[in-house]
C-alpha cells in the first residue's frame, strides 16, 4: 500500500524558514536577524556567522555537501556556483561554513550580460546574501545543495540581476505608500508589502519526439509545422481531464515545489492540446520572483523524469495558443491591509480609492515602459494574436468601479453597484452570491476584486520586471500625492479632489471592452495610448528621459544601469532571431531539402512508370507540379534568409539598428521561407517526411 503524504507536514520541509531559525539560532541571534528581515537594518557580521553555522549544520542533516550563492543574472535564468562543505586542515577533513560565505560570494561579471557596464578584462563581480528569502535545499542526481538567495552586482556597484533593482523598488514603495497611510491617520503598520502570484503556461511533449526536433532544442520553438487536423477549435482541452502520465509528473512537481516552500495551489488542463497550468498562492514580489524561478527549472527538469519535455516559450506551436504568465500585484501591509481591497462600499472608501488612481496615473504615464517589461522576443508570437491581451496597455476597472469613478467625475459618489445572489435555474443548485463586475480575459491590466493582475508576461521570463517597474512607478505617484497632501489645509477635501483630478486626467487607458477588437486600436489611437507591436519598439522606453529621472528618484535604477538593461535587451534579440534564422537554415538545407528533393524524384518516377502502361496520369502530374513550385518557392527563400542573415551578421552599426534589421528583414525571411515548407508537409508522404509533425507532437503523449 502506498504511504500517504501529509502536505502540511511536506510543506517547506526543505526551507530554512522562520520555525528552523528559532529552532537553531540563539535568541539573541534571531531577533538581530528578524530586525535586519523585516526593517533593513544592517546584518553585524558576528550575526551573519552564527547564521552561516546553523545553517550548514540544519543542510548536512538533511544530506547536503555543498552550497551556493543562487543568483538572477540578466540572462533571465538562473546561476550557481557549487562549493562543498568540506575542507581539510593539517591533512584532517572537516566542514566549515562561514559568515563570509554566507554574506558574499565572487563571480565573473564579464561573462554575463552587463550591456557595457563591464569590460571583457574588468571580470570582478559580488554575489550578496538576501536574507529577506530564506535559504533552501534542492535534491537533483547531484545530491542536496543548500541555495542560498542572493544579489549580482559589479565591482563598482552597479546591479548586474534582477533582484536588485525588485529590492530596491520595494524599499521605494515602502516609504511612499507609509507616508500616504500616515496621513489617513495610519500609525500602526510599520512595512508595506507587495504582493504577487505568477500563474505559470507551459506545453508538455514526449521527449523521445522533442529530440528529433532541432528546432526545439535550439530555439524552444517549432520554427517549421504545418496545422494538425485537430487543433484547439473543439475547446476539450481546456480544464480537461488530466492524462495520467501528466497527473504523475504533476504529482511529482507539487512534492518538489512544497518541500522547497513554493506554495503550488492549482493546476489544469490549458486551451491548448498538450498546454497546462500551474498557480502558485500570493507571497512578498521577491519571494514570488524566486520562486517562479524554482517553478520553471522545476518543470523542465522532472519532466524528463516522465519522458516528457517542458516548453516554455510563449508560442511553441503556430496556430494553437501560446503561454502567458499572468501577474498578480497588489498592496498590502505588515499588520494585514490590503490597500487594494475596495470593502463593501468602495464608493465611501477615500484610502482605497487614493491607491487605486496611483496605480491608474502611473500606468498611463508609463505605459511604454510596462508594456517593454513584458517584452522578449517569444512574446512578439503571441501579444495580441487574439489570445493574448494586445500591445497596448489599458486598464480594466470593472462596472463597480467605472461607475463610482464617473460618479465622483460628475460630483460626487453616493452609491456602490452590488452583486446580489444569482440563481441558475436548478433547485437543488446553491444560490451563488454574484461578483459586482465581471471578469474581461483580453485586458492587459485588470483589477480582479483587491489585486491587478499584469496578463502580458510572458511565460518564460522572470516576474521581477514587470513587478519592478509597477513598484517604482507606483512609488512615484504615491510620491508626489504625499507632497501634495501633506501641504494641504483641509485634508478630506484635498484627497476627494485629487481622486477626481487624478481620475479625469488619466481615464484615458481605462477600457473595459473588447481589447481584440479592430475598434479598440482605432480607439486606443484617439486617445493616445501607445502601441506597441514588438519587442524592439519596447526596448526604448527604458531610456525615455521620464523613465530615468523617475528611477533614479527612488535610487531602483540609474541611467547608466538603464542604458545598460537597453543594450541587454537588444543584444539578447539579436542574437534570439540569429539562433533562430541559422537553425532554420540548418534544418531547411540538411533534412527538409534533401526528403522533398528524393520524393520528388519518387513521384516523378511512379508518373513514367504509370504513363509507360498508359493509365491517367493526371493526379501525378498534379501532385509532381504542386511540389516543384514549392520545392523552387521553398529554396529561392532559403537563399533569401541566408543572405539577410549574412547581411544583418555583419552590419556595422549599433545594437538598436541591428535588432530592428533582424526584425525586418530577418524574422520576415524566415515567416516566408516557413510558408512552402508547411505547404511541403502536407503534400509529401508523412514516412518521408524528415521530423515529427504538429499532430504527433501536441497529442502523441
Amino acid at each position: 500500500m502506498q504511504q500517504k503524504i501529509s502536505i502540511v507536514d511536506l510543506y517547506g520541509t526543505n526551507v530554512f524558514n522562520d520555525a528552523q531559525m528559532r529552532e537553531h539560532l540563539p535568541k539573541r541571534i534571531y531577533t538581530e536577524l528578524q530586525h535586519t528581515i523585516e526593517e533593513g537594518a544592517e546584518l553585524n557580521a558576528s550575526v551573519a556567522e552564527v547564521v552561516a553555522n546553523a545553517m550548514k549544520d540544519w543542510a548536512m542533516e538533511r544530506g547536503a555537501t555543498h552550497f551556493t550563492h543562487w543568483f538572477q543574472p540578466m540572462t533571465g535564468i538562473t546561476a550557481e556556483k557549487h562549493d562543498s562543505f568540506l575542507t581539510v586542515n593539517n591533512g584532517k577533513a572537516i566542514t566549515e561554513f562561514s559568515g563570509k560565505e554566507l554574506i558574499k560570494g565572487e563571480s565573473d561579471a564579464s561573462s554575463f550580460p552587463s550591456g557595457g557596464l563591464r569590460a571583457t578584462f574588468e571580470a570582478r563581480g559580488y554575489t550578496a546574501w538576501d536574507c529577506t528569502s530564506p535559504a533552501f535545499l534542492r535534491e537533483d542526481s547531484a545530491g542536496v545543495t543548500l541555495c542560498i538567495p542572493t544579489a549580482f552586482c559589479s565591482y563598482t556597484g552597479e546591479a548586474l540581476d534582477k533582484k536588485t533593482p525588485l529590492l530596491r523598488s520595494v524599499e521605494a514603495i515602502n516609504k511612499q505608500a507609509l507616508r500616504v497611510l500616515r496621513l489617513f491617520g495610519n500609525t500602526t503598520s510599520k512595512k508595506i508589502n507587495i504582493y504577487a502570484g505568477a500563474e505559470q503556461e507551459y506545453f508538455l511533449i514526449d521527449r523521445e519526439l522533442y529530440k528529433q526536433r532541432k528546432d526545439l532544442i535550439f530555439t524552444g520553438r517549432t520554427l517549421f509545422g504545418a496545422a494538425p487536423p485537430k487543433g484547439q477549435e473543439l475547446d476539450d482541452h481546456y480544464f480537461g481531464s488530466i492524462k495520467e502520465r501528466i497527473a504523475n509528473f504533476m504529482k511529482e512537481l507539487n512534492i518538489e515545489l512544497w518541500k522547497m516552500g513554493v506554495s503550488a495551489k492549482t493546476q489544469h488542463n490549458e486551451v491548448a492540446p498538450a498546454q497546462h497550468e500551474l498557480a502558485l498562492i500570493y507571497d512578498t514580489c521577491n519571494i514570488a520572483t524566486d520562486h517562479n524561478q524554482l517553478v520553471m527549472k522545476s518543470l523542465k527538469r522532472i519532466a524528463s523524469h516522465h519522458g516528457l519535455a517542458c516548453l516554455l516559450h510563449e508560442k511553441p506551436f503556430a496556430g494553437v495558443n501560446g503561454s502567458g504568465k499572468h501577474n498578480n500585484w497588489s498592496i498590502g501591509t505588515d499588520d494585514g491591509q490590503n490597500l487594494l481591497d475596495p470593502g463593501k462600499t468602495p464608493h465611501e472608501n477615500a484610502q482605497f480609492l487614493l491607491f487605486l488612481v496611483a496605480v491608474i496615473k502611473a500606468v498611463d504615464m508609463h505605459a511604454a515602459l510596462i508594456r517593454h517589461s513584458a517584452s522578449n522576443p517569444g512574446n512578439d508570437h503571441r501579444l495580441g494574436a487574439g489570445e493574448a491581451p494586445p500591445a497596448i496597455v489599458s486598464i480594466f476597472l470593472g462596472e463597480q468601479l467605472t461607475d463610482i469613478f464617473e460618479q465622483i467625475e460628475h460630483g460626487e459618489a453616493t452609491s456602490s453597484i452590488q452583486g446580489g445572489k444569482m440563481k441558475v435555474g436548478v433547485n437543488t443548485l446553491p444560490v451563488l452570491k454574484k461578483d459586482a463586475t465581471d471578469r474581461n480575459r483580453t485586458s492587459p491590466f485588470a483589477f480582479t476584486g483587491n489585486k491587478f493582475e499584469f496578463r502580458m508576461v510572458p511565460s518564460s521570463g522572470s516576474i521581477s520586471g514587470p513587478n519592478f517597474v509597477l513598484n517604482t512607478v507606483v512609488a512615484d505617484v504615491l510620491k508626489e500625492f504625499a507632497d501634495e497632501l501633506e501641504k494641504a489645509e483641509d485634508f478630506t477635501t484635498a484627497v476627494h479632489d485629487l481622486i477626481h483630478k487624478t481620475y479625469v486626467e488619466h481615464k484615458r487607458v481605462i477600457f473595459n471592452g473588447n481589447g481584440y477588437s479592430e475598434e479598440w486600436i482605432e480607439e486606443a489611437a484617439k486617445r493616445g495610448l501607445p502601441n506597441i507591436p514588438t519587442m524592439v519598439d519596447a526596448i526604448e522606453a527604458l531610456t525615455y528621459d521620464n523613465t530615468i529621472k523617475t528611477f533614479e528618484r527612488h535610487k531602483v535604477l540609474n541611467h547608466l544601469e538603464l542604458q545598460s538593461r537597453a543594450e541587454i535587451h537588444y543584444e539578447a534579440y539579436i542574437k534570439q532571431i540569429n539562433i533562430e534564422a541559422r537553425t532554420m537554415i540548418d534544418i531547411a538545407s540538411k533534412q527538409i531539402l534533401p526528403a522533398v528533393v528524393k520524393y520528388k524524384s519518387d513521384v516523378a518516377r511512379s508518373l513514367s512508370i504509370v504513363k509507360e502502361v498508359g493509365e491517367d496520369v493526371s493526379v501525378e502530374q498534379k501532385l509532381l507540379h504542386d511540389i516543384s513550385e514549392n520545392i523552387k518557392l521553398f529554396y529561392h527563400n532559403l537563399q533569401i534568409l541566408e543572405e539577410e542573415t549574412e547581411k544583418a551578421h555583419c552590419l556595422q552599426c549599433d545594437n538598436k539598428e541591428q535588432a530592428i534589421f533582424y526584425r525586418d528583414h530577418v524574422a520576415t525571411a524566415m515567416e516566408e521561407l516557413r510558408k512552402p515548407a508547411d505547404e511541403l508537409e502536407m503534400l509529401v508522404d508523412e514516412d518521408i517526411w524528415p521530423f515529427p509533425t504538429y499532430g504527433e507532437l501536441l497529442f502523441n503523449i
